[in-house]
């Protein structure tokens, strides 16, 4: 039997796909539908056993926690809500630096004295007693909240399931408090919330994720690879910087000292005649360029790469380690 590619899946439409598409594209990874925007299965350009399925986020999650897919683009939120024994099933990558929002636990403003998880206990005691019911919690993560309020002793509760805007539940009346996502907290406030101080449950981003359980043949191997070397040697070189500099050789003895400070590296080994070549993360760029002049460097440049190929990446590393 023919093994079978490596399936990427990937948001099928709104930012989600645009930042996606934007991600891959900057490591040389371009998505290619053969029938325009309508098909949901793809390829990447210049990389062969490669299949793309564009489908919706929470269909990604559940591609990844079957393995349906071997590798996917989806929020952290969501692979925490919807797969229970999320550290087993997959593995993040990395993230990748949008679809950022953070999962809370807000309640009223006119909560004054209700600051932290704690507090609920009281709320949740006075609604007992005056109301005879439970304090009502609105939300559509249901398993996040759950865990979250029980590692925070919170347990005289109920949860409704919010299918529309969560946010607006407590000025409707149907809920006390939510647990809901946020990004400028401008939302929560325009409906008269506010999140508690210890009610931050998990901030979210995008990330690349592999499954564990997907079926790791040689062949998904081999595009994965491929694939996490790119996106390696793109993340690599946005974060790196080369310098390069003209140094008395009779100098050359302090260079060590300098590499260390700052976890630069020589490249081409020890410096050949008069230049000098460091590679260094961008951070530390001008104390490494102040360094150097100390010595008496001259001519000193720095410059950005396009792409860093190391021996090694990390994000292959990781995979590989995962599947064993």
């Amino acid at each position: 039997m023919t093994e079978s590619p490596l399936i990427l899946a990937v948001p099928s439409k709104g930012r989600l796909q645009e930042n996606a598409a934007a991600f891959f594209a900057r490591a040389g990874l371009v998505f290619a539908q053969s029938r325009g925007a309508l098909d949901y299965r793809g390829t990447l350009k210049g990389v062969p056993d490669v299949e793309v399925a564009f489908v919706s986020a929470s269909e990604i999650v559940n591609q990844l926690a079957t393995g349906a897919a071997h590798l996917g683009i989806t929020g952290e939120d969501l692979i925490r809500e919807q797969i229970p024994d999320a550290d087993v099933a997959v593995e993040m990558l990395t993230p990748l630096g949008f679809g950022h929002a953070n999962v809370i636990v807000a309640v009223p403003q006119a909560w004054i004295d209700v600051r932290n998880m704690a507090d609920l206990e009281e709320v949740a005691a006075d609604l007992r007693v005056r109301q005879g019911r439970k304090m009502r919690v609105a939300t559509k993560y249901l398993n996040l909240t759950r865990r979250f309020f029980a590692e925070k002793g919170v347990a005289d509760y109920r949860i409704v399931e919010s299918l529309g805007a969560t946010e607006g539940a407590p000025g409707a009346g149907s809920a006390e408090l939510v647990v809901d996502i946020t990004t400028t907290g401008a939302t929560l406030a325009a409906n008269a919330l506010k999140i508690l101080d210890d009610g931050l449950i998990l901030r979210s981003e995008a990330n690349l994720v592999a499954s564990t359980r997907a079926p790791w043949s040689p062949r998904a191997r081999r595009a994965a690879t491929a694939v996490l070397t790119r996106i390696a040697a793109e993340e690599e070189a946005r974060t790196s910087r080369e310098v390069r500099a003209s140094l008395d050789p009779a100098r050359a003895s302090s260079l060590p000292a300098l590499l260390r400070e700052f976890d630069a590296t020589l490249p081409y080994g020890d410096p050949l005649g008069r230049e000098v070549v460091l590679h260094c993360r961008n951070a530390v760029v001008f104390e490494i360029v102040a360094g150097l002049q100390a010595l008496g460097a001259q001519d000193i440049t720095v410059r950005t790469f396009d792409y860093l190929f190391r021996p090694t990446n990390a994000l292959t590393e990781r995979l590989l380690r995962r599947l064993g």
